[in-house]
């Protein structure tokens, strides 16, 4: 009887939950490298210990020949974009690149709002559209998230505004990149703690020590620094996306230091996982 009941309460906590952690990589972090070789650098991504992909693209590479690649390197995609405007007009460009990758997941990374913290009201708005959207999505086969970027965090209306849409995501999930939590002035951990199950995805990305947070959304990409080095718990991070049972523990680093970074990042992931 007791295992039982284990087994459930596990199945409550980790709706998401495929196999044990895997370690992915945001392709936005080798965004200039893949303009100049982008066979040089698919090539190289498995070398880092990586090959779990989100995002990308052809990069000027007929379909036949980018899906060749990815194959040739053991390199699959597990994640695509989706843009807020084609959530609220047409989900078939959506459904038709998710499944031409055969990716399970997509991303709306940014809602579309004048430049600053986003008003409770827009928030409000991109809630109703992501449940409505990511029920359509469900029957595809496909989970909507949203990527938090740090402009949810400045209470409007007397509520912050990443907490109502918390509270009130139904038919979608999270695809939580800790870096911007934390500039907003979000704590990432306690977000996870206390909304367990809401994020299949996390972007891990650690922050220089001593870097100001910003309000907007925007910040120095060049405060991306290897995971474990800078002011966010990673490994706490980390050891909670165990316990919920997160699927994709994805890497994202923007900086000009990526491909010396992301190695050393991945080792510190697997140092956790273990």
């Amino acid at each position: 009887m007791k295992f039982k009941i284990l087994i459930i309460s596990l199945m409550l906590v980790s709706p998401f939950t495929g196999s044990a952690q895997e370690i992915a990589l945001q392709m936005y972090s080798l965004r200039n490298e893949m303009k100049v070789d982008p066979v040089k650098y698919l090539k190289m991504i498995p070398e880092m210990g990586i090959t779990n992909l989100e995002g990308g693209g052809g990069y000027g590479m007929s379909e036949a020949e980018y899906q060749k690649i990815l194959a040739d390197n053991n390199l699959k995609t597990i994640g695509v974009g989706a843009e807020y405007d084609e959530l609220s007009k047409d989900l078939q460009p959506i459904i038709d690149n998710a499944k031409k990758a055969g990716a399970k997941y997509a991303t709306c990374y940014w809602i579309a709002h004048p430049d600053g913290p986003i008003s409770l009201a827009k928030i409000k708005e991109a809630t109703e559209l992501f449940n409505k959207a990511g029920a359509e999505l469900k029957k595809e086969g496909i989970t909507l998230l949203y990527h938090p970027h740090g402009y949810e965090f400045v209470k409007d209306e007397g509520m912050v505004p990443m907490d109502y849409m918390l509270k009130n995501a139904k038919n979608f999930a999270f695809n939580m990149d800790v870096f911007w939590v934390k500039m907003g002035g979000g704590d990432p951990l306690k977000i996870m703690k206390s909304y367990p199950g809401k994020f299949p995805m996390l972007h891990l990305k650690d922050r220089a020590k001593g870097t100001l947070g910003s309000k907007d959304g925007h910040g120095d990409v060049e405060a991306n620094v290897v995971l474990g080095t800078g002011d966010i718990d990673i490994a706490g991070i980390i050891k909670e996306a165990q316990k919920q049972g997160t699927a994709y523990l994805t890497i994202e680093d923007e900086s000009s230091r990526s491909v010396e970074q992301i190695p050393q990042s991945v080792a510190f992931i697997k140092s956790i996982l273990k």
